[in-house]
């Protein structure tokens, strides 16, 4: 009865699985902050992807971390670099049987760790920024990505990679923009999964967490600029902005299970203090019932599996 009359689905089909792919890497590495999750090999990513496309995953969300870093992100636009080299292996061996995805942002391959070229005052220089985007999306599609996922939050980011896509002649290439991204607590773990150079913070160009009715402008602008769906992120502590973006969005909504929130409730269920496969069915529940279409997650192919 509860479930002939369930207002929210959750499918396998709704949730992206972001993957790490290091480079050099010869076996998975552990990721301490995020149990469960690693740094794959090029040899391991393609076995678990295989694994996350059988489970029944809408999409693969794929991040380099490369062993070199510089000032930037030249690893980002080498056709030979991590992330390119992996988007070929998981083309090839995938074909068109999942969504490819791709982070189309240059902080895990600039040693300042910042998304952006910095200018002289140490700066993120949102102008030449845009150019590197051009490059990174151009190599992207190139090495087979089927979705781009521009998350640096540039302003102009979607219009730029947009034309310098449709130049080249990708123009079935798709954008999905991290619209409304948060500069949030809850991004550590990550800093952990991608070898984040980092000092600082973010806040120049990520969203203030107190702001909702700017979010919504800024998806206003990536909608004018062409992307063919929106983001919100994080997505536990921002589900008005998702509701709200649902109601204003004619294009899907994704939402990004990040990975504070996916590594509070591991050490919460390890600690037994909370039942993990219900936890976790719930926070996905809630983010669909939100509103968002889509749900980027570390637990989708573990969820996929339980759904069906």
């Amino acid at each position: 009865m509860r479930r002939l009359v369930s207002e929210t689905t959750l499918r396998p089909r709704q949730l992206i699985l972001p993957m790490f792919v290091a480079e050099g890497a010869d076996s998975p590495r552990p990721i301490s902050s995020m149990p469960g999750v690693v740094q794959h090999s090029r040899d391991s990513l393609r076995k678990a992807a295989v694994e996350a496309v059988r489970a029944g995953v809408g999409g693969l969300m794929l991040f380099g971390v490369p062993k070199v870093h510089d000032a930037i992100g030249s690893g980002a636009t080498d056709e030979n670099g991590v992330l390119n080299a992996a988007l070929r292996d998981l083309r090839a061996e995938l074909g068109d049987d999942t969504v490819l995805m791709a982070d189309t942002c240059l902080d895990e391959f600039t040693d300042h760790g910042h998304c952006g070229v910095l200018d002289d005052a140490g700066g993120v220089d949102n102008d030449a920024t845009l150019e590197r985007y051009a490059e990174m999306a151009i190599a992207q599609a190139k090495a087979g990505a089927h979705l781009l996922g521009p998350s640096g939050m540039m302003d102009g980011q979607v219009g730029v990679i947009r034309r310098a896509l449709d130049d080249a002649g990708y123009t079935d290439t798709g954008i999905l923009a991290y619209s409304a991204k948060y500069a949030s607590a809850f991004y550590g773990p990550f800093r952990e999964a991608v070898d984040s150079q980092l000092k600082g913070d973010r806040k120049t160009y990520q969203q203030d967490p107190g702001n909702a009715r700017e979010a919504l402008r800024e998806i206003e602008l990536d909608l004018a600029e062409g992307a063919d769906a929106i983001m919100v992120k994080p997505a536990l502590s921002y589900l008005d902005v998702i509701k709200a973006a649902a109601e204003l969005s004619p294009v899907p909504v994704a939402a990004y299970n990040i990975s504070g929130e996916y590594s509070m409730i591991e050490a919460a269920a390890a600690n037994g203090w909370l039942d993990r496969q219900r936890t976790i069915l719930e926070v996905l529940t809630s983010i669909r019932r939100a509103g968002a279409d889509l749900i980027l997650t570390y637990w989708a192919a573990e969820a996929a599996a339980w759904l069906d």
